[in-house]
């Protein structure tokens, strides 16, 4: 994938094995870049920690041979991002896979609907 910026947060869920990476080289978790990748770590997947037990948490940290304090922050970056999105902190516009001749249509049904970004959309006639 080569996109000239970094993965958008309210599309954390589908990002990419390389969003995810380009995501820890933001957070400065860049050294675990190619394990996630190696593992297939996606949007999807952290998403999903967070209804981790603890059996699980352990099998990540062993898996992707974490230290427990980047665990921690990893944990942390993830709930920053869900809040801002449940906050709707994040400015107004178009999804980067979405052509550029929509940007409109999408800042608009985003507020209409009160939400930070439109991930995806139905026309009706």
């Amino acid at each position: 994938m080569s996109r000239d910026h970094p993965p958008e947060p309210l599309d954390f869920f589908i990002w990419t094995v390389e969003d995810v990476g380009y995501w820890l080289e933001e957070i400065n978790l860049g050294s675990y870049r190619l394990i996630f990748k190696e593992n297939g770590v996606n949007g999807e997947y952290l998403e999903s920690m967070s209804v981790f037990t603890t059996e699980q948490i352990l099998h990540f940290i062993r898996r992707h041979h974490m230290k427990w304090g980047d665990f921690i922050t990893l944990c942390k970056e993830l709930r920053r991002i869900k809040v801002a999105c449940l906050k709707g902190e994040q400015r107004v516009r178009r999804p980067w896979w979405a052509p550029s001749c929509l940007s409109v249509v999408f800042v608009k049904a985003a507020k209409r609907n009160g939400q930070s970004r439109v991930v995806s959309l139905k026309l009706e006639s």
